[in-house]
């Protein structure tokens, strides 16, 4: 499946739904890797692991550089960003695939050069667990 079509929103008050983020051009590795923690005895002839706390990893989302009006993301992150508030966020792949979760987020402008484009980058601190939730199956069941 292509990428295209894929969203990232974040909501800015409980009483408000989500606000789409546009400009959005990349989005991150999503999954929790729980770390493999050695429980070796003694009387084992092989090195023994159990799956302990899992880790998602850096959330780095991908934006088109605009900051031409209040409502820009690159303001509107800055400002979450300058308020350390924890946000819910919300991807929506294009097959209608969402993951929800909760975090903090820093902005960091990229540089370029000729011929290049300014991007900006949204890095997101995890403050919950990934809420993955499949599509509605359609109508065939297929």
């Amino acid at each position: 499946m292509l990428v295209n079509g894929a969203k990232l929103e974040y909501k800015a008050s409980a009483s408000i739904g989500y606000i789409e983020l546009l400009g959005l051009k990349e989005l991150p590795d999503m999954g929790i890797e729980p770390e493999k923690v050695e429980n070796t005895t003694l009387a084992d002839k092989a090195k023994q692991y159990e799956l302990g706390t899992g880790d998602a990893g850096d959330l780095v989302y991908k934006f088109k550089y605009d900051n031409t009006k209040i409502g820009s993301p690159y303001r509107i992150l800055r400002k979450l960003q300058s308020t350390g508030e924890t946000v819910d966020f919300k991807e929506t792949l294009k097959d209608g695939t969402t993951t929800a979760f909760k975090g903090q987020v820093s902005v960091k402008r990229t540089g370029g050069g000729v011929n290049d484009v300014i991007e900006f980058e949204a890095s997101i601190a995890l403050q919950s667990d990934l809420e993955i939730t499949d599509p509605e199956d359609d109508e065939e069941g297929e």
